[in-house]
């Protein structure tokens, strides 16, 4: 039996691509780009050639067990960890590797989130292999960086050091989601890389890190040590798991830890968390950059730039003279925003729950 596992985090809300990510219905389980599976099916197949399927875990909100079962027929029940409340990727991920130890306490584990784009799946599953190989025989906190090829404000960067192990370097600092100028220096530094958030360790050494870093996590979970891997683990993690703090792993953990080391990597790597990500990454453009989405039909005139996403396939739109916007169309909801000022999409759906009620949630 291997010691290699997965874990794919899967339980976000993702209400950055309102109004096509609905609470019932987020991202994770949209097909963005029509190729009959959606972003959560494609990491699954993505690890499913170098994983064995039972060695996969999906950790989701309680919410999504069934949409789980649906898209994921192929994994039993067991492999799918309930959240009862969000707490962010701290207590995501303590809760699989208390699992996963519980079951096998040598556990190579890579951590990926259920909603990034992977063009080179070959060379991105030889890097995960490398990773793995790397967290086998050393205490090490391993992060893949992405070289960045352009000042992105939307990610967050990792600064390498000289200090190496095998092909891997050193971290000297993480850096949440800069400005435009300082992201532009580290674009031109080149000694920074984009965060990919893809992660991997051996068990003992991230529930090492968890009781260093993170004590009220560990010990929250160490009550129920026992329980984990049994009949009792549901009530146990319905019970302490919302007590957790609201705290990501890069803030609790790899900020902090003396053993991060980055693999650089180059496979074509996308976080699809906005909809100016998904226009970058669109495969249908025409003459003035206006990306199409899907099946999405449009007459556009006068209009550049901008991405063009409508749920109906028999619905055409007509644009005119509209730049850089985000037009979509998706069950009760038009939207229709600067690309520049998609971080407001929040706002748009509070204040629209707010006024109109939960059904435009």
């Amino acid at each position: 039996m291997t010691d290699n596992y997965c874990v794919i985090m899967g339980g976000g809300i993702g209400s950055r691509f309102w109004p096509f990510s609905r609470e019932t219905f987020p991202k994770q389980f949209l097909d963005f780009f029509g190729t009959g599976r959606s972003l959560l099916q494609l990491t699954f197949d993505h690890f499913s050639k170098i994983i064995p399927v039972e060695n996969i875990y999906i950790v989701t909100n309680e919410l999504y067990a069934e949409l789980m079962r649906e898209q994921l027929p192929e994994l039993h029940e067991s492999q799918i960890l309930l959240e009862p409340t969000r707490r962010n990727t701290a207590p995501c991920i303590a809760y699989a590797a208390y699992h996963i130890y519980a079951r096998n306490p040598k556990a190579n584990i890579v951590v990926a989130p259920s909603d990034h784009l992977i063009i080179n799946v070959d060379s991105f599953l030889r890097d995960v292999n490398k990773g793995l190989e790397l967290v086998r025989e050393n205490d090490a906190l391993v992060t893949l960086g992405v070289h960045p090829s352009r000042p992105e404000t939307g990610y967050g960067y990792i600064q390498s050091s000289d200090t190496k192990l095998g092909e891997f370097t050193k971290v000297k600092t993480f850096t949440e989601k800069p400005d435009y100028d300082l992201a532009k220096i580290f674009y031109e530094s080149g000694e920074f890389f984009w965060n990919s958030g893809l992660f991997l360790w051996n068990v003992q050494s991230i529930l090492a890190a968890f009781r260093k870093f993170l004590p009220d996590i560990s010990a929250r979970f160490d009550l129920g040590k026992d329980k984990f891997n049994t009949s009792e683990e549901r009530s146990f993690i319905k019970e302490h798991f919302p007590y957790c703090p609201n705290i990501s792993i890069d803030y609790g953990i790899m900020e902090k830890a003396d053993n991060v080391y980055m693999l650089c990597v180059d496979f074509g790597w996308a976080d699809l968390g906005t909809w100016g990500s998904l226009h970058e990454t669109a495969t249908v453009k025409d003459e003035e950059k206006n990306a199409f989405l899907k099946t999405s039909k449009a007459l556009t005139y006068e209009s550049t730039g901008n991405i063009i996403a409508l749920e109906n396939p028999e619905k055409l739109a007509v644009i005119q003279g509209l730049n850089d916007y985000i037009i979509a169309d998706s069950g009760n909801v038009l939207l229709i925003c600067k690309k520049e000022d998609e971080s407001k999409i929040k706002q748009f759906m509070a204040d629209a729950q707010m006024k109109y009620g939960k059904e435009f949630n």
